[in-house]
């Protein structure tokens, strides 16, 4: 039987600044702020929420990592039902394993991991009942994910044999090379393609919905942040920005109109 396919489903900023960065996505996305009531001892985290639901979490980069200059940036989560195995099958098809599963009080059991290729994502089996996917233009939550790597065949071939995601299509963009967009679900979607030279490692990128991209591109640059490559259309009729926070993470932003 075909495997179920397995999307992202909840993106995680590690950051230098953690007020900082609360205030500068609060403004350029719109979302809700409220403080995660963990367990006593864990570090701080700020769950972001939309009208409809959570996004995702801010937190501050963790000590091992920022000691080994990892600069700040998005994660997602890939959802699981068994993060052990998941981790196990990872490792059979050629992922490497940066922190072994263990377990989040209240929250469930995750495991830091990175592709054959060195993009890193992490899973995420939740405790709890599941929650229904959102639509994928739900203003705030992320309407497109974006690989960079440095093979997209030997990318797709692991994605979808891990995680049970489909090719939707190919799009030839000249000097920069294939773009093959895929479907993580029917609620989940987004592209990958070998990376440009400025890019200097494998990288998910995610695009967070917002309601048009000009006035978005203003609220990153007023609050701090820079507008790295757009406004620029794309073959859905959307708009996208490509953006860095203040503090140096990378993000997009996609809207329906500009």
């Amino acid at each position: 039987m075909p495997k179920s396919p397995m999307p992202f489903f909840w993106y995680e900023l590690m950051t230098s600044d953690l007020d900082a960065a609360e205030a500068f996505y609060t403004a350029v996305i719109g979302w809700k702020a409220e403080p995660f009531n963990q367990a006593p001892g864990m570090p701080r985290y700020i769950v972001v929420n939309s009208a409809e639901g959570g996004v995702g979490g801010l937190m501050t980069m963790p000590e091992g990592p920022a000691s080994a200059g990892m600069p700040p940036a998005w994660l997602g989560y890939i959802k699981t039902s068994d993060a052990d195995a998941s981790t196990e099958a990872l490792v059979a098809a050629g992922g490497a394993v940066h922190r072994e599963p263990s377990d989040i009080p209240g929250v469930g059991r995750f495991a830091v991991v990175a592709d054959p290729q060195g993009a890193t994502f992490m899973f995420l089996q939740p405790n709890g009942a599941d929650q229904p996917p959102l639509p994928a233009t739900t203003p705030g939550h992320v309407g497109w994910h974006e690989l960079y790597t440095s093979d997209w065949e030997a990318a797709f071939d692991f994605y979808s044999g891990q995680f049970g995601w489909t090719r939707e299509g190919d799009f030839d963009m000249g000097e920069m090379g294939n773009y093959r967009t895929f479907a993580a679900g029917p609620a989940s979607g987004g592209g990958m393609m070998d990376k440009p030279a400025q890019i200097p490692v494998p990288v998910w990128q995610f695009y967070f919905n917002v309601d048009a991209i000009d006035a978005a591109a203003a609220r990153v640059t007023d609050n701090g942040g820079k507008v790295i490559m757009g406004p620029m259309p794309v073959p859905t009729g959307q708009w996208i920005i490509q953006c860095q926070d203040p503090q140096g993470a990378h993000f997009a932003l996609l809207a329906p109109v500009r």
